[in-house]
């Protein structure tokens, strides 16, 4: 009898929480967002999330923070969201670093555990930019320059354990050259960088370096994708320029807290794909070089784990270390 009254309880239960969830979406937004991107402000990924937070507050009537946490390769800000309420209002616009990340530090977080995917947002090359005054003015040049300076050459990054520093371990890995990396808080700073002459070199996504490359304060050598660049067409592959099969692209993604309630979940996704169909949106988004994706929360989670197994094989092969 006990039982059967347990039964009865949890089937009445079960459709009233799920009514409960359904009105809790129903009502989201109700007060401001916050989209943490740990970066810093300027870089591709700042710039993606002011994309999105200008249309949700156009789409919702509430305000959406972007909330710039850089350090630790990223891994600051992705705690932060990791470890907020579950409710829907602290959002995580990162990059591929949230991938790599837990294959070079030790992470307070699981990537896959402690958050819940919301949406495959946006991808763009890389674009490999030197310092002017370096005597290269192409992949070849740059290799060839390398062997015969081995671990001179200064090549920043946005930050050690980045999808920027790896896409760079990656080239330096299948051209077997040495460079010395330094790591720096966000794009921005590592472009800054290299135009100041600390750095010599940077691998960066092309929104950071194609305009100070067309204002002559940069050189761009190649792109890291399998084909040239829409934006740029000019510009070769690095694959195309002596290093065939190169292929890294840097992606962008929205997670939330896990446990967020996925009718919330399934909102933002929602919401989400509609504005990377608008034609402001893309058009805004393939100025900057960025290529819309979108598609289901399930396409992102599936897209994590290939990409952890995809990096995990290249810090095995190489003994990458952060430095």
């Amino acid at each position: 009898m006990f039982a059967k009254s347990i039964l009865l309880i949890a089937c009445i239960g079960a459709p009233l929480f799920t009514s409960a969830l359904a009105a809790t979406a129903d009502n989201y937004p109700a007060r401001p967002l916050r989209i943490v991107v740990p970066f810093t402000p300027g870089g591709s990924n700042d710039l993606v999330a002011r994309v999105l937070s200008q249309k949700f507050h156009e789409a919702w009537g509430q305000p959406a923070i972007i909330d710039n946490r850089p350090g630790g390769g990223s891994t600051i800000g992705i705690e932060l969201v990791a470890r907020a309420a579950p409710d829907g209002y602290t959002l995580l616009a990162t990059s591929g670093g949230i991938a790599t990340n837990g294959l070079l530090y030790k992470l307070g977080y699981d990537p896959v555990k402690d958050l819940s995917p919301v949406i495959l947002l946006a991808q763009m090359p890389y674009l490999i930019g030197v310092n002017p005054s370096l005597p290269v003015k192409s992949v070849k040049e740059l290799i060839a320059h390398a062997k015969s300076h081995p671990g001179k050459l200064v090549f920043a990054s946005s930050g050690a354990g980045t999808s920027a520093h790896l896409a760079m371990e990656m080239f330096r890995h299948q051209t077997q050259i040495e460079l010395l990396h330094v790591p720096y808080k966000g794009g921005g700073p590592a472009v800054t960088a290299v135009m100041g002459g600390e750095a010599q070199g940077t691998f960066n996504v092309i929104t950071g370096v194609l305009p100070h490359a067309r204002s002559g304060k940069l050189r761009a050598l190649a792109v890291s994708s399998a084909k040239r660049a829409e934006v740029a067409p000019e510009i070769p592959t690095v694959s195309e320029s002596g290093v065939p099969g190169y292929e890294v692209i840097a992606w962008y993604n929205v997670f939330v807290p896990a446990r967020t309630p996925q009718p919330i979940v399934d909102k933002l996704n929602r919401e989400i794909n509609r504005l990377l169909q608008s034609a402001d949106v893309r058009e805004r988004f393939i100025s900057l070089g960025v290529t819309p994706l979108g598609g289901a929360p399930q396409v992102l989670a599936n897209y994590l784990r290939f990409e952890i197994a995809r990096w995990a094989k290249l810090v095995k092969d190489t003994g990458i270390a952060l430095k």
